[in-house]
C-alpha cells in the first residue's frame, strides 16, 4: 500500500487521549502532578509541557519526535499541545503523524491552601507564654521574629492574654519555631499530642501536636535574688543582682562590684528564681553628686552617687549615698530610676537569708529623661508588627492604656540602648515628626535626649498595586 492508504487504514494515535484535564490551584498558582504533588509552572513553560506529557498514557507505545504549545487565550482555561510521533506499522515501515491534544484547566484547591482557608485547621501549634505583668518581652520577641522571618510558615497567629499562639500546617515547621525561640530567649517547653483519626486498615493515624513554651519570668531591669548554690558557681557573687539583658541566657550584674553572671537556660531551671521587683516598682531619684571610683566593665563605670527621692523634695531632707554602675552617664542634676529597698518588703526565702546589714538602701538601675514628657510622642521611626488575631475574650478597652504604656517603654529602651536596637529592624516613618515644644526645655535637656540616627533606619518596602501608566496619568493630572 502507498503512504496515503496506510494513513487511511492505520491510526498510530489510537490509545492516546485527545483531551485531558489539568488541576490548577488559583491561590498558590500550582498544578497537580498525580498522585499528590503540586508543582509551580508558568504558561508555555518547560515544566508545564512535561506535566502535560505525563498526563498522556499511550505515549510510551510510540516514539515522540516533537512537542510544543499552540497559543490560546490565557483566560480560556484551555492548553493545546501539538505532538509529532512515529510508530512502526509494518516491517520496515515507519509512519509519522502530527496531532493536537487539548487540556482543560480545572480549578482545585491544594491541601495547603485548603488548610489556610479553613478556620481552626492546623496540625501543630506553638503556645508561647510568660508569667509577667507586662508585654515588653513579647514586643522584643516579635521584632526578632520579623527580622529573621521566622513566621513565614505560620497559618495563623493569635494573641492571648499571657502570650502568643503560632499555628502551623506541618509539625516540622512548629519544631523549627521552637528551636528558633530556644536560641533567642531562655525557655523550656512540653509536647503533647491528640489523636484526631485513625485508619484501622492501614494503621495511619492523624495527630495534632501542641508545643507549650514557657519563657523565664525574668526581664530587663528586674531585681533578682539568686539561690546560694547558683551564686557560688559564679565565684561567690552577691546574690542581689539586677538583670541587664535577656538573650538565650540571663545577664545579671552586681552594682557594687560590676561583677557579671550569665545564667544559661540549663542553670536557670536547675536553680530557678523569680524577680523580686520589676520596672513597675522603680521610683525616681534626683542625683546630687557623682564620684567615680575607677573600676570599669565595658560600658559600666563604678561610682558613688548621692541621691534623694523626687517625692521627698519639700517634705524632708533624707538623702542616700549608693554604689552604682552608671558612672559613665550620670551627672549632678540628672534623674535616675531605682529600687528603694529601705521601704520594700519582699516575700522571698533567698532574700530573707541575706544579712540586713549587707543590703543597700537604694539600687539604681537606669537613667531617665524628664524632658521626654514635654516632647511630642510622634517619632520619625516606626516598627513593624505581626498580623495577629486578637482573642475575643481579651478585654481590649480596659487593657488599652497598659498596652500603650508597654509599647512606649519598649520604644524608650530602643532609643536609649544602641546595643539593644542593633538586634532589630527600625524603619523610617512616612509621617514627619513635628517639632518638639522647646519653650520649657533647656539646651542641656534638648541635647541629651537620646535619638535614633537616620543611618540606623531602613526604608520600608511598599508594593504599588497600580500600574506605571496609572501613576503617570496621576502625575499629569
Amino acid at each position: 500500500m502507498c503512504v496515503n492508504c496506510i494513513r487511511n487504514e492505520v491510526d498510530i494515535t489510537e490509545g492516546i487521549p485527545k483531551q485531558a484535564t489539568l488541576h490548577f490551584c488559583r491561590n498558590c498558582e500550582r498544578y497537580l502532578q498525580p498522585p499528590g504533588l503540586w508543582v509551580p509552572a508558568q504558561l508555555e513553560s518547560r515544566e508545564l509541557l512535561t506535566l502535560c506529557l505525563k498526563k498522556l498514557k499511550g505515549l510510551n507505545k510510540v516514539r515522540l519526535i516533537d512537542a510544543g504549545f499552540i497559543w490560546t487565550e490565557p483566560h480560556s482555561k484551555r492548553v493545546k499541545v501539538k505532538l509529532t510521533i512515529q510508530k512502526e506499522v509494518f516491517v520496515n515501515t515507519i509512519l509519522q503523524q502530527i496531532f493536537e491534544v487539548e487540556f482543560v484547566v480545572s480549578g482545585q484547591q491544594c491541601d495547603e491552601c485548603t488548610r489556610l482557608a479553613a478556620q481552626n485547621t492546623w496540625k501543630a501549634v506553638v503556645q508561647v507564654r510568660q508569667k509577667v505583668e507586662h508585654k515588653r518581652t513579647f514586643l522584643y520577641l516579635e521584632q526578632l521574629i520579623l527580622k529573621h522571618n521566622a513566621h513565614k510558615d505560620t497559618t495563623n497567629i493569635k494573641e492571648t492574654k499571657d502570650g502568643i499562639d503560632f499555628y502551623y500546617g506541618s509539625r516540622n515547621h512548629a519544631i523549627k519555631m521552637v528551636e528558633f525561640l530556644s536560641a533567642i530567649v531562655p525557655m523550656r517547653y512540653k509536647t503533647s499530642e491528640q489523636l484526631i483519626s485513625k485508619d484501622i486498615h492501614t494503621s495511619v493515624s492523624n495527630y495534632k501536636f501542641t508545643y507549650s513554651a514557657e519563657i523565664a519570668p525574668v526581664c530587663k531591669d528586674d531585681l533578682v535574688c539568686i539561690p546560694k548554690k547558683l551564686a557560688n558557681s559564679f565565684g561567690n557573687i552577691n546574690p542581689l543582682l539586677i538583670c541587664t539583658r535577656i538573650s538565650n541566657s540571663i545577664h545579671l550584674l552586681d552594682v557594687n562590684t560590676l561583677a557579671t553572671a550569665d545564667v544559661s537556660t540549663t542553670q536557670y531551671y536547675r536553680y530557678p528564681f523569680i524577680a523580686l521587683a520589676s520596672a513597675k516598682s522603680m521610683i525616681e531619684f534626683y542625683v546630687l553628686d557623682v564620684e567615680p571610683l575607677g573600676p570599669v566593665n565595658n560600658k559600666f563605670v563604678l561610682c558613688d552617687v548621692h541621691v534623694a527621692r523626687m517625692s521627698d523634695f519639700g517634705r524632708n531632707d533624707e538623702e542616700f549615698i549608693v554604689r552604682s554602675h552608671l558612672g559613665a552617664i550620670l551627672s549632678p542634676g540628672d534623674t535616675v530610676l531605682g529600687y528603694d529597698l529601705s521601704r520594700a518588703n519582699f516575700n522571698n526565702d533567698e532574700y530573707d537569708h541575706i544579712h540586713q546589714g549587707d543590703l543597700p538602701d537604694v539600687i539604681l538601675v537606669r537613667k531617665t529623661y524628664p524632658a521626654r514628657k514635654k516632647k511630642s510622642k510622634q517619632r520619625n521611626w516606626k516598627l513593624q508588627q505581626l498580623g495577629k488575631e486578637v482573642d475575643e475574650m481579651l478585654p481590649r478597652k480596659q487593657d488599652q492604656a497598659k498596652i500603650e504604656n508597654d509599647m512606649e517603654l519598649f520604644m524608650r529602651d530602643i532609643e536609649e540602648d544602641p546595643e539593644f536596637r542593633s538586634t532589630i529592624n527600625i524603619f523610617k516613618s512616612a509621617n514627619k515628626a513635628p517639632e518638639p515644644d522647646t519653650a520649657d526645655m533647656t539646651d542641656g535637656e534638648e541635647d541629651e535626649l537620646p535619638e535614633i540616627s537616620l543611618e540606623e533606619m531602613l526604608d520600608e518596602m511598599t508594593i504599588n498595586m497600580d500600574g506605571p501608566d496609572e501613576d503617570e496619568e496621576m502625575m499629569q493630572m
